[in-house]
């Protein structure tokens, strides 16, 4: 049995670390690098960065920034926002990135996909996914909806369908982000994390909504996700990397523990 990941996210706004809730109300709350070191010497899997604002003010991802965050920590590192083309995906990984996560460029064109795969190897192209529940309907039987633009453009493309198909172009592994839970603290959204990881064979990482060991627990459990992301969990010191881990190693959940 592969080990369940606990992966801090830095969501990134003009060069520091900034959380909001639901995509709305973001406040500032920290240096991106400082905190990426924190969080590699608590024993985080990987460290995952958005640049959330760079898909929709259609600008190239802060590369000095990622630059930065590379040379501080020794764990796979995830980069995401504003990556348009393969010459984009080039930079972020030369600038020491292990992973590139694509979302809404991947939607307008899914071939970046395929691109992404064939030239770095599908280990390194993450699909980033922001999803809304919805009313089931024709364009989305699933009732979940893919939004991009940071949570500004409904696409009218069904969460599901657009999984397996970036899975088939060669995606190989799905950050999923369920909008309704982001930064609520109540819980990750347990029926949409099963659904995506019981229909793909590819590695899920759930995210948007831990606020408590119980959620991670029961996404990583209940919800069959290879990996929980978290963010105000440990951005605001309700629990560190290393009690997570702990308590999950106690309740029966296999982690890589580096103590």
């Amino acid at each position: 049995m592969l080990s369940k990941r606990i992966i801090p996210c830095l969501d990134v706004r003009a060069g520091k670390t900034t959380k909001g809730i639901r995509f709305k109300e973001n406040v500032d709350i920290g240096d991106p690098v400082a905190m990426a070191r924190h969080y590699y010497e608590q024993g985080a899997d990987e460290i995952v960065f958005y640049d959330i604002t760079a898909s929709n003010e259609k600008r190239d991802i802060m590369i000095d920034v990622v630059d930065r965050v590379a040379r501080e920590i020794f764990i796979p590192f995830s980069v995401g926002g504003g990556l348009r083309n393969l010459e984009d995906m080039r930079k972020v990984l030369l600038a020491g990135a292990e992973k590139v996560s694509v979302n809404s460029a991947a939607v307008r064109n899914p071939e970046l996909i395929r691109e992404g795969a064939k030239a770095f190897g599908s280990q390194c192209v993450v699909l980033g996914m922001d999803v809304k529940k919805v009313a089931p309907g024709a364009a989305t039987p699933s009732g979940y909806e893919m939004v991009i633009d940071g949570g500004r453009t409904y696409t009218g493309l069904d969460a599901l369908l657009w999984a397996q198909k970036a899975e088939a172009l060669g995606a190989g592994e799905i950050c999923l982000n369920a909008i309704d839970t982001d930064g609520t603290q109540a819980g990750y959204e347990l029926t949409l994390t099963a659904l995506i990881s019981e229909n793909v064979n590819i590695p899920v990482i759930a995210s948007g909504g831990a606020g408590h060991i119980d959620h991670i627990h029961e996404v990583l459990t209940r919800g069959k996700a290879d990996a929980a992301l978290v963010a105000s969990i440990v951005h605001y010191d309700t629990l560190s990397i290393r009690e997570i881990k702990n308590a999950l190693h106690g309740r029966g959940v296999q982690v890589r523990q580096k103590w």
